[in-house]
């Protein structure tokens, strides 16, 4: 006959679990802490910033780029106003913010307008200060149609006043937000657009997303960790080498 002693082994089991528990809660609140403070990771679903980002890219945002606001937090806890630590974004970052009109839904554009200027479309060029931006045209770019053609776009590089270039599409210089009034950035605000200049709802429009309140900023996009062309599901593991942008992995975003 074979005695157990089952209270060492409840002792052992309990003990283990409670480990195994303190682990996961570790864990958690690390990255919590790394998400709130330091970077977190976005993916991009939508094309209003072709060719800079695709849908299927996904990105690391840093957080402390722009010192930290209750939109900083997870849910936005409503903790404190303003921001703390705070640094303004420069003209051409390519910024994370939460949409002025629910602040909730996740932005990314590109910050061409800071506060005090005077901005405006006139043809699809951009004017600031009453200068126009510098934009040479370069090769087509070129998405792949669904039914396997060839679809081309106009493209550009763009050179803002303070000389950071970034590529913009433009489909058409007559389109509706190709020719504008003049918008004055308010102090405290930014005026944000989509490098993919004729499908980007953006600062142009008042009623779609309108002056970004410094509040709403989350951080600086910085740089690509994944990308996928979306030609495979996640149960289709055969097919991910394939739809996987190796190319695009680990670019900086600028």
């Amino acid at each position: 006959m074979v005695f157990r002693n089952s209270s060492v082994s409840d002792k052992k089991a309990k003990g283990g679990l409670l480990e195994s528990i303190k682990t996961v809660v570790y864990a958690v609140l690390i990255a919590l802490f790394v998400r709130t403070v330091a970077y977190e990771p976005f993916n991009i679903p939508s094309g209003s910033m072709i060719p800079t980002l695709l849908i299927g890219d996904y990105l690391f945002v840093s957080k402390f780029s722009y010192g930290y606001s209750r939109y900083s937090l997870p849910f936005g806890l409503p903790l404190f106003s303003g921001r703390v630590l705070a640094r303004a974004p420069e003209r051409g970052d390519v910024a994370v913010f939460k949409y002025p009109r629910d602040n909730k839904t996740d932005y990314i554009k590109r910050i061409v307008g800071l506060p005090g200027d005077r901005l405006q479309m006139k043809g699809g060029v951009l004017q600031i200060n009453g200068e126009p931006v510098k934009r040479r045209r370069v090769e087509d770019f070129v998405e792949r149609s669904p039914f396997g053609g060839a679809i081309r776009f106009a493209q550009y590089v763009e050179t803002l006043p303070n000389g950071r270039s970034h590529r913009i599409l433009e489909i058409t210089d007559d389109g509706p937000f190709d020719n504008t009034g003049e918008y004055v950035v308010p102090p405290g605000h930014y005026f944000a657009m989509g490098d993919n200049r004729d499908n980007s709802a953006d600062s142009r429009d008042p009623s779609a997303v309108g002056f970004v309140p410094a509040e709403n900023l989350v951080g600086r996009a910085e740089f690509l960790f994944f990308s996928t062309d979306g030609s495979a599901a996640l149960w289709q593991f055969w097919r991910w080498p394939l739809a996987i942008r190796w190319n695009r992995l680990f670019d900086g975003v600028g």
